[in-house]
């Protein structure tokens, strides 16, 4: 790895003692390893370097080392950890292709090169698909809000996101001298996306610098003007605050409450927002004078505004109770409005010290990384994906749901919906688990038509691949447009939304009647061939499913408006007694407790006594485990026994599933005959469809002919009902070579 030669390096206009920089920022916040951090400086100070000799100039505000100390400057004062802080003086150095990841990953390690790839997943909606492009951002206010959730769907980890806005924050800073072209694209980009997203995060003095400095650049002259006002009454609004602030100070002190009291930051954009908002002109926005005060309790918040009341007459209907009732992203605060000293309005926000670090820090106050397990399953849950929201949830329940507002909340940004990037750079929201067949007819209807394949960042799919957020789709289309049936079938998966289904129903019925008659027919001819369903009366089975005629019912099921699956079900039903095979099995036996002990249920074997183990006495509703005895049946362990953990290393075989409650859906045996040509992983294939269905096997045989290469698989299996065989039929009959599957007739 490249060392810089010295400690002192080129930062903005002027030089940094490296050393003395990290040793500065470990005196704000501890850092495990405080060399790493060196070394990640001095070796983007080197790439940096390094450009300069091969450009042989230093362009204006292209230092990736100078951007990566200022990023890791502001998540400093959030408080983030030393990987983050690598990160984000690596990060520049890595997007302008300087440095790979893999480089990055051998130097640094896998969870700082996963963050960095993070935060580029995160860069696709600006530097790839190009999507924030032109008049308001290229976008409809719909694909905003959809990139919006996007950016907070994507995030797995959330420091991704806070390194992400750093490096944005950097960006709108310094554009100041960049031409006026790229200073508008930039703080478009910023004030659409990213200060919403700072917002969301709660991060409050984020968002308010991203605000400020993006409507400087997008409404310049009004920018200007407030700014003109605010600066002719600098002096005498600051020594207006002065003496408010000692009046309400002694005043809390002569109540008994201890309190912080100061004045309030002002806001810009904020103050042009309320201005138009309200239709009012600057002399009437409340909050251009304004104060803060800080208390240990939330008690001591409400007896603060009554003694500010108290001290001041309060402006009707300029009350906000945002303890009560937080904003959206956690924020928690009271404002009031009253009539000051001097006859003057001002704005007092009241909040406690853990509050206002909440307004400040946002979702960086409650993040913790120290002694977490990165890797754990309860780091990668919804939970730690996105912990702001689950804080703003739990607030709103205590409350009670206002309005339908925890349901809004957790719609927002849920994990049912993907979003994805067509080839031009939209977003296109779908359900979780839809496939580029269902995107195909959301972008157009006649893209789904001709859809024969797709791309996924440019490698070809399985149309059946589920999609997934942040991928972009290309669709490859034929020159004759025809849906498959195929898709028409559930079991193998190639629609999920009702809007695709309808479109391909649509299309067929649309088709020749004749046409629709003879598919229909096939298709019906095959599931009744697969299922071993003979004999059935078509003209009875037709009426059965309200239909004049066979024909009719062919049609129909050709045009798509009626699903095989429904008259398979009407013709189990049609059928005699004696070839129902699946409703004469008797239910799966179940193991009958010991008298006076809870009843605890077997999986996959007959009728074997059980009792609670006396070591660990397992009580309903812990998690059990079962142990075949020599001689006693069962016995029923809970599943952190030790006993029972010697057992399954010393005698695996004989720790068997239990579970406590009801009984088991009851199932029935089917056998299923498989002919396929022979080849390796066949029966690995078939075994994992079985497994992901959750069919419980009960016999398994199989034979090979040498002469043709064939192999002839019989399954004997449990199913519930005739769906879930013709599902699992189907997806069998998907897998390759394999070339016929169907249920075996029993005579």
């Amino acid at each position: 790895m490249v060392k810089v030669r010295e400690d002192y390096a080129s930062y903005g206009d002027g030089q940094v003692d490296i050393a003395a920089w990290v040793a500065q920022l470990q005196q704000q916040m501890p850092l495990e390893n405080a060399a790493q951090l060196e070394e990640a400086c001095r070796l983007s100070y080197a790439i940096d370097e390094r450009a300069v000799r091969e450009e042989r100039q230093w362009a204006p505000g292209a230092s990736s080392f100078a951007t990566g100390l200022e990023m890791a400057q502001i998540l400093t004062e959030l408080h983030l950890d030393q990987e983050s802080l690598v990160a984000a003086v690596l990060y520049r150095a890595v997007r302008e292709e300087r440095i790979s990841l893999n480089e990055i990953e051998q130097g640094f390690g896998s969870a700082i090169a996963k963050l960095i790839d993070g935060v580029q997943q995160m860069a696709l909606i600006t530097t790839i698909h190009h999507p924030l492009k032109g008049n308001v951002l290229g976008q409809s206010q719909g694909q905003i809000d959809n990139v919006r959730r996007m950016l907070v769907t994507m995030v797995d980890d959330v420091r991704v996101a806070l390194i992400k806005l750093a490096e944005r924050t950097c960006a709108i800073r310094a554009v100041k001298n960049a031409p006026t072209e790229k200073r508008l694209r930039v703080a478009r980009e910023v004030f659409d996306i990213y200060a919403p997203l700072a917002h969301r995060l709660g991060i409050g003095h984020i968002k308010w610098e991203l605000e400020d400095l993006s409507f400087r650049y997008l409404h310049e002259s009004a920018y200007k003007k407030i700014a003109k006002l605010l600066d002719e009454k600098r002096l005498d609004r600051d020594a207006y605050i002065r003496k408010v602030v000692a009046s309400l100070r002694e005043a809390l002190g002569d109540s008994g409450i201890d309190a912080d009291v100061a004045g309030r930051a002002k806001h810009i954009y904020s103050i042009w927002r309320k201005m138009r908002r309200k239709g009012i002109d600057f002399s009437q926005v409340h909050d251009v004078r304004a104060v803060r005060v800080l208390v240990p309790e939330v008690r001591d918040c409400y007896a603060a505004v009554g003694v500010v009341h108290a001290l001041w007459r309060h402006i009707p209907h300029e009350f906000d109770d945002y303890i009560a009732n937080p904003k959206e992203n956690g924020y928690q605060s009271l404002h009031t409005a009253v009539i000051g000293l001097d006859g003057k309005t001002m704005e007092v926000q009241i909040r406690t010290h853990h509050m206002h670090e909440d307004a400040e820090l946002g979702v960086c106050a409650h993040w913790r990384y120290k002694g977490t397990d990165k890797s754990s399953k309860s780091a990668a849950s919804y939970e730690a994906k996105i912990n702001w929201l689950r804080q703003v949830i739990d607030w709103q329940e205590e409350l009670g749901d206002v309005n339908g507002l925890v349901d809004q909340l957790r719609n927002d940004v849920s994990s049912d919906r993907v979003y994805v990037f067509t080839p031009e750079g939209h977003v296109v929201d779908l359900p979780q688990g839809a496939t580029a067949v269902d995107f195909a007819y959301r972008v157009h209807t006649e893209v789904g038509h001709a859809c024969r394949g797709a791309k996924v960042n440019g490698r070809i799919i399985p149309l059946t691949r589920p999609l997934k957020t942040g991928e972009q789709v290309h669709i490859l289309t034929g020159n004759n447009p025809a849906p498959s049936r195929d898709w028409l079938n559930p079991g193998l998966g190639y629609i999920q939304t009702s809007r695709a289904r309808a479109k391909v129903n649509h299309w067929f019925k649309l088709q020749d009647r004749d046409q629709n008659i003879a598919d229909g027919r096939a298709v019906l001819d095959d599931e009744f061939g697969r299922l071993s369903l003979r004999d059935v009366n078509l003209e009875r089975l037709a009426e059965k499913v309200n239909y004049h005629s066979a024909d009719d019912m062919f049609a129909a099921v050709g045009a798509g408006d009626l699903k095989p699956s429904q008259v398979i079900n009407a013709a189990q039903q049609q059928m005699e007694p004696h070839s129902r095979q699946l409703d004469l099995q008797l239910p799966k036996r179940r193991a009958r407790p010991s008298r006076g002990e809870p009843e605890v249920f077997i999986h996959g074997v007959g009728n074997l006594k059980t009792a609670m183990a006396r070591c660990c006495s397992p009580v309903p509703g812990d998690p059990i485990v079962g142990y075949v005895t020599v001689g006693r049946g069962v016995s029923v362990h809970r599943q952190d026994c030790l006993n029972l953990l010697q057992l399954q290393e010393s005698e695996a075989m004989r720790v068997i599933e239990v579970s406590w409650g009801q009984q088991p859906q009851k199932g029935y045996p089917v056998s299923v005959d498989v002919q396929a040509y022979d080849r390796s992983g066949l029966l690995r294939d078939i075994t994992v469809i079985l497994a992901n269905q959750k069919i419980n096997v009960l016999a398994m045989n199989t034979a090979r002919d040498q002469d043709d290469h064939t192999a002839q698989i019989t399954l004997s299996i449990e199913v519930h009902d005739i769906d879930e065989l013709a599902k699992l039929l189907a997806r069998i009959r998907q897998l390759p070579n394999v070339l016929e599957v169907k249920r075996r007739h029993v005579q």
